[in-house]
């Protein structure tokens, strides 16, 4: 029987692959099955996201304010994910400054709450104030990593940024729930941006050379640090650092790095498998940052060549893949658009905003059956003006 699966924000489209010969096989019953599932549940999630937050006991004092500008009633008139198209697409200046008390929901108040920081080179940096989001983001990520690779009880190296980023406190935190420790580097990614734009290259070399002499020295402690959290940047350096020394990322007790970054390609992650690493030492790519969480890469395979595909945590965010003019068309499979994020938490509403990226559209996957995006890069149109620091 041919199934049709339901595709987010578009008409349903057959999915199909081809055998040997070239002839059309539909998709599984059970794919199809599955991606009706998750279509189901993510209406229900958001059903029951905006009704937490526009109603006026558990909302935030931002959403609540806002609802009034608006010219329907969203705990009426949103009943389904494509209902989210009638909001404005959110801006991230809305972001910037104080205070932001008025992003926490009623329903949430009194308990202990953490404030990101995104950006801030220059200016007031974006906000996002934090209580769960970001050990649940964390924690389900935690249940994609293989055990072999990532053993229980080992410890954790995180190699990027520190200081008021979401991103150390939850690396430390998913090392904790699998019952290690996370040691930490030293580095602030706004000072290097800053030499950088001054045009202070042999600095930045310098700068790096120190976070990497702080990772080289936590590797050399003694301690049972197995697993790791990089950047292709950060890793790479310390590599070929470990190779000048006569050792390897392998030999120095690694056996499993996340690692997350535009500089993620298609080039970069055959290059780190088969130059940098071996096979000895399991590496998966991520796709995040502070205002969505953490989404996965399609396990591997050799039959992609090295193509990087991500899937958002549905049903807690969404990625679409949208026309560069109209970002309320999502584009044909394998086609190239703007990335464009959803994120429905109790914590945070974001109902649609145009990331900084683009990709190519990717289907389904069984252990991620809804829309995923590959080959993610700076958006072609913002890419001269995006300066990439130290990590």
């Amino acid at each position: 029987m041919m199934r049709v699966l339901p595709a987010l924000g578009s008409a349903p489209v057959l999915r199909t692959k081809h055998n040997r010969t070239g002839a059309e096989l539909t998709v599984t019953d059970q794919l199809a099955a599955s991606a009706d599932q998750a279509k189901q549940q993510l209406d229900a999630h958001v059903r029951e996201t905006v009704e937490w937050h526009f109603n006026p006991e558990t909302g935030s004092p931002f959403w609540l304010t806002k609802a009034q500008e608006l010219d329907f009633d969203p705990r009426q008139a949103v009943t389904c994910f494509e209902d989210l198209r009638k909001f404005p697409l959110f801006e991230d200046e809305w972001l910037r400054g104080g205070p932001v008390r008025r992003w926490v929901p009623k329903g949430l108040e009194g308990k202990p709450t953490y404030v990101f920081e995104t950006g801030g080179t220059t200016g007031i940096p974006k906000t996002r104030v934090v209580i769960d989001d970001f050990k649940i983001d964390y924690e389900m990520f935690s249940e994609t990593l293989p055990d072999e690779s990532f053993p229980a009880g080992a410890d954790w190296l995180m190699l990027g940024p520190s200081g008021p980023r979401r991103l150390r406190l939850a690396v430390e935190h998913m090392a904790q729930h699998r019952g290690g420790i996370s040691f930490c580097v030293d580095l602030d990614p706004r000072w290097v941006v800053k030499l950088l734009k001054k045009g202070k290259i042999a600095e930045v070399k310098e700068y790096s050379d120190h976070v990497i002499d702080q990772a080289v020295t936590v590797l050399s402690a003694g301690h049972n640090i197995q697993c790791m959290f990089t950047t292709p940047k950060l890793l790479e350096a310390l590599a070929m650092r470990l190779m000048d020394e006569g050792s390897s990322i392998a030999e120095k007790g690694i056996k499993g790095i996340f690692c997350g970054g535009t500089e993620f390609t298609q080039q970069w992650y055959r290059f780190a498998r088969e130059e940098l690493l071996g096979d000895e030492v399991y590496i998966t790519p991520t796709y995040g940052n502070t205002l969505m969480g953490l989404a996965c890469g399609k396990p591997f395979e050799p039959a992609d060549n090295y193509k990087i595909t991500y899937y958002a945590p549905q049903p807690r965010a969404v990625i679409e893949v949208v026309e560069f003019d109209d970002h309320t068309k999502i584009i044909d499979y394998d086609q190239t658009g703007r990335v464009k994020l959803y994120t429905l938490t109790k914590e945070l509403f974001i109902p649609g905003f145009l990331e900084r990226d683009e990709g190519e559209r990717e289907r389904p996957h069984e252990k991620y059956p809804w829309d995923g995006v590959s080959g993610v890069r700076p958006f072609h149109e913002l890419a001269e003006a995006t300066t990439v620091g130290v990590y």
